[in-house]
């Protein structure tokens, strides 16, 4: 147990809630336009690629705001600094619900919400720290996680479904009051810390800069920065090229979108158990590991299966491990970072990961075989995992987790 004086409140619950949803959220605006692009192609008159690029825009610009975001969520903390972030998303909502027609003025709105991202995505272990004490943090952060995917499957779900009936800019205006209301929430009950944090907040933490120096000089940091690399890279590029991969050998529209909806409740479901089971017995670095290990043969399956089942199959155990072990690994570098403000160095493993995902998405197009196949690619990453195995076994344990002390 914690060392420090401290009153755990039930009322992290409420602020916990209302954090995830700001990230349930974030995921929806983000993932709008993927399945219903050909309907927008037709609507606005555009290319493919330009109805793609209002998704792809958010990795373009997390690449120039991710370290002014942190900078500001470590300086003035989640009711500000994030809150910020949370206005910025309710307006540029609500704008390109009030714009649908128009592409450019659309675009616009998808640049200023990728703005306002790294405010919510690089605050969850700082939320974590404020109200939660340290055999809880992997578990908070799990469960913020998973309203990431709960947004993600919400989004693809229900767009095809309020295009249909409300049309696009009618779907744009939902989601527009649907992200106000939260982002009101949101202002109104996130309070700051609790009267006794159960993490050192008020302690004096070294500046972001001089976090960055820090963090660069811990050497499991770094091991995490280059699993991190290569396994969001991965994630980013199936899920983007997730029909493409499999359609070589046979498989539907329709089977594609099953294969992603299940890899989503996979880490839904990984992610309510594997932080949870980290937080129990203590350890980071096994599920690290674990996750890693078992990531290798699912990523074969989806490479090679045949059988639509096997593909399931690979896919469910993909995201299960693959996806629950991100909120151990952000909480892992808050632990081993320390005194570096928490949302640096959460910051920096996204950053690794949307430039490596930019790099995937480009290499898995252009490296297909003659056939359209995109099996070439996806050698290198099973290659990048049993890389990324090494890596993970020459980690050392967290000595804050193993020795039970607030941050």
């Amino acid at each position: 147990m914690e060392k420090a004086t401290y009153t755990v409140y039930k009322y992290r619950w409420v602020v916990l809630f209302f954090y995830s949803m700001m990230q349930c959220v974030m995921q929806m605006l983000w993932i709008t336009f993927a399945p219903i692009t050909s309907e927008a192609t037709a609507f606005y008159g555009v290319s493919a690629l330009q109805i793609g690029f209002l998704s792809m825009v958010f990795m373009i610009v997390y690449l120039f705001v991710s370290i002014p975001a942190s900078w500001a969520i470590d300086t003035f903390g989640i009711h500000k600094g994030v809150g910020f972030g949370v206005v910025l998303t309710g307006i540029f909502a609500m704008m390109r619900g009030f714009s649908g027609n128009n592409f450019t003025w659309v675009l616009a709105s998808m640049i200023g919400i990728a703005v306002a991202q790294p405010f919510i995505l690089n605050s969850l272990t700082a939320m974590a720290a404020r109200w939660f004490p340290l055999e809880e943090r992997a578990t908070a952060a799990g469960i913020a996680s998973l309203f990431l995917f709960i947004g993600i499957m919400a989004g693809l779900a229900l767009t095809p479904v309020l295009t249909i009936e409300y049309g696009i800019p009618g779907m744009l205006k939902i989601y527009g009051f649907f992200t106000l209301f939260f982002a009101v929430t949101y202002l109104v009950f996130v309070r700051e810390k609790p009267p006794t944090p159960p993490a050192a907040v008020d302690t004096e933490r070294t500046l972001v800069f001089d976090g960055l120096k820090h963090i660069f000089k811990q050497r499991n940091m770094i091991i995490l920065l280059v699993i991190f690399f290569f396994g969001l890279g991965m994630f980013n590029a199936v899920t983007t090229w997730i029909e493409q991969m499999i359609a070589p050998r046979g498989f539907s529209i329709v089977q594609a979108g099953t294969l992603g909806a299940l890899i989503m409740v996979g880490g839904i479901v990984g992610c309510i158990v594997i932080p949870t089971l980290s937080d129990r017995i203590r350890k980071r670095k096994f599920f690290v590991i674990l996750s890693t290990v078992l990531t290798l043969p699912t990523l074969i399956g989806l490479t090679y299966a045949t059988s639509f089942t096997l593909l399931l199959i690979s896919g469910f155990v993909f995201g299960f491990f693959f996806l629950s072990v991100g909120p151990i690994i952000y909480q892992y570098s808050a632990e081993i970072c320390y005194p570096a403000p928490e949302a640096t160095s959460q910051g920096l493993l996204v950053l690794a990961g949307q430039i490596s995902g930019i790099l995937f998405i480009f290499g898995m197009d252009m490296f297909r075989a003659e056939d359209g196949s995109m099996t070439p690619f996806l050698l290198v990453m099973i290659a990048l995992t049993a890389l990324n195995i090494v890596f993970a076994s020459r980690l050392k344990e967290s000595p804050m987790i193993v020795a039970g002390e607030g941050s």
